[in-house]
């Protein structure tokens, strides 16, 4: 296994994270000015230039990517204060892995849009019993099939999304007769850093945007990586990057060149940004007149429920899935906007502290990590002193907080802390729900979820299979699928598994408004270009047998380094070094 250990680099994560950020400059207004006026000046050049160019230019990224893609992980791993050869080296090289999965996506579609068709869909279309059109888009290949096995994605359209042709209407905007050119803003995500590849790309290649790009200074280092990976984009004009905080994305938003916006962060920012800051900000909401009126996508979070079916689960079980869980609240030290923050059980069942406890014995056996994202102290502080109960596994020191569980938390009780605001740290909360059968729990699960908790991302449905032999359960999983008011749902699945697969469309649930804006607006890592898409389901084993996402695990970062190898260039015999390295793990 080579990973890390090949050195490509002469130099050792701290001393490439500080020659990064020796790099980063604020931007001034005067270079802001000169960003956007660039981007002004090729905006129409980009809306119309030839699809083989695009296809051109993606095809320079992979391999400019290629290049920059170790000194990525090493600067990733100093920023957070985690060792090589650990899973934390293992999330690094997922994003890695989700940032190629999205630019073959596109290259796919691309080629499609070239040949004068819309981009294919891979799996067969269905309607629902009241003639809402699904899509099946994962697997989308051998690669996936074989490498993710069990595994289902699908697309569901907002009613009436359809093309002549009685497909789900897509690539909307390259289909235009006259396709009038945009300058877009991104205000990208501190925490993850393929969302901000993710986000620029959707812009440019699904919406035919050009990108003014202001990373969050939290992860700013990568801007050098990007900047050189991305090459084929900045040099023509179509992309531009600059670095600052608050006033230059305040200035830019407000700017006359700024056309449409995507944020990926916090609902307060998003609020701050629309009507502006502190009590003016909340004075201009309350009378419903927004600064920003231009058109404004957003991706602010979630508490990513997860509602546990109660059913046959042998002590096995319990075992492998208090792992799977625990690991959700591991990766990138909770940091994470599809952390899930809510465990929904049924009062009544006798296996419910079991899981629990479960999870907590999980969580004991790994090392706590660092909680860098900037204001984690004071927010684990806020929770706990709310709920003082709260059960702390793991060391309180150096920066490192313990993987913490709220036990017991009153459902009742729809003001708690718990329930409406994203504790971003590694902790979660657990309530039970009162019912006099599984179908009843679920329902109320549903409601629950919807009209309680805040967000609208995605929700985690966890049912056993033999529990769905019962014919009414199945009905009752099947319609909580259909009810839950999420842009994303995932069944004994991370509600991470649609953003890591990147096939499946990405955000808040349609239907939101700036006044009640929850996780957001709007969809990105859309890379099949649904123009309407309302929902995201995606489907899993109970049991995967090996299991290479484990915390646990002491070779994950092997796997996902030859996953990343697989999707950069796919091939039969990287597939194989990938299922070894799964075995393995």
């Amino acid at each position: 296994m080579e990973t890390l250990q090949r050195e490509s680099t002469s130099l050792v994560p701290a001393k490439l994270f500080a020659q990064l950020n020796q790099s980063i400059t604020t931007a001034d207004q005067r270079s802001m000015d000169a960003a956007l006026e660039t981007l002004a000046a090729k905006k129409q050049e980009w809306a119309e230039l030839p699809v083989a160019q695009k296809l051109a230019i993606l095809d320079q990224i992979i391999e400019a990517f290629q290049g920059v893609e170790e000194r990525w992980v090493l600067s990733a791993l100093a920023a957070k204060d985690t060792r090589p050869r650990t899973p934390a080296e293992g999330d690094e090289w997922v994003t890695i892995s989700i940032i190629y999965r999205l630019l073959n996506r596109l290259r796919t579609s691309l080629r499609d849009i070239g040949r004068g068709r819309r981009p294919r869909i891979p799996g067969p279309l269905r309607r629902r019993a009241n003639g809402q059109l699904v899509a099946r888009v994962l697997p989308a290949n051998i690669y996936e099939r074989i490498g993710l096995p069990g595994i289902y994605g699908d697309v569901w359209m907002q009613p009436g999304a359809e093309a002549e042709d009685g497909t789900p209407a897509r690539a909307g905007f390259y289909f235009q007769e006259k396709p009038q050119g945009q300058v877009a803003l991104v205000l990208a995500a501190g925490n993850i850093a393929s969302l901000v590849c993710g986000d620029f790309l959707h812009k440019l290649f699904v919406e035919g945007q050009v990108v003014l790009l202001k990373p969050n200074p939290v992860n700013a280092y990568l801007t050098p990586l990007i900047e050189e990976a991305f090459a084929a984009l900045i040099r023509p004009g179509y992309l531009r990057i600059i670095n600052g905080g608050t006033d230059q994305g305040h200035y830019l938003a407000e700017h006359q060149l700024v056309e449409t916006i995507h944020l990926t962060g916090a609902a307060s920012t998003y609020e701050s940004i629309v009507f502006g800051p502190g009590e003016a900000g909340a004075e201009n909401k309350r009378r419903r007149t927004p600064r920003i009126s231009k058109p404004f996508n957003a991706e602010l979070g979630n508490l990513s429920p997860v509602i546990v079916v109660p059913g046959p689960w042998t002590k096995s079980d319990i075992r492998y899935q208090g792992g799977k869980m625990g690991t959700w609240w591991v990766l990138n030290a909770g940091h994470n906007c599809v952390t899930p923050r809510v465990l929904i059980h049924h009062k009544s069942w006798d296996q419910r502290q079991a899981l629990n406890q479960s999870i907590r014995d999980f969580l004991s056996k790994v090392p706590t990590r660092l909680a860098y994202y900037p204001g984690s102290q004071r927010l684990f502080e806020r929770f706990t002193a709310a709920h003082p109960e709260a059960i702390c596994v793991g060391p309180d020191d150096d920066g490192r907080l313990p993987w913490t569980m709220i036990p017991d938390v009153d459902p009742a009780n729809t003001d708690d802390i718990a329930f409406n605001q994203e504790a971003f740290v590694s902790m979660f909360a657990e309530t039970a729900l009162e019912a006099d059968s599984v179908v009843e729990y679920i329902q109320k699960a549903v409601e629950f979820a919807n009209e309680t908790l805040w967000g609208t991302l995605v929700a985690t449905i966890v049912v056993h299979p033999r529990s769905l032999r019962d014919p009414a359960i199945k009905a009752a999983v099947g319609q909580a699928i259909a009810d839950l008011d999420y842009g994303s749902v995932v069944v004994n699945h991370w509600g991470a598994l649609p953003y890591y697969t990147h096939v499946t469309p990405w955000g808040g649930a349609p239907g939101r408004d700036m006044y009640d804006i929850q996780s957001g607006s709007g969809f990105v890592n859309n890379p099949y270009m649904f123009d309407a898409p309302q929902k995201s389901v995606c489907y899993a084993p109970f049991r995967q047998i090996p299991d290479p996402y484990m915390a646990n695990s002491t070779r994950n970062h092997e796997y996902f380094y030859r996953e990343v190898r697989l999707h950069a260039k796919p091939s039969l015999g990287n597939l194989i070094r990938v299922l070894w390295a799964a075995l393995r793990s």
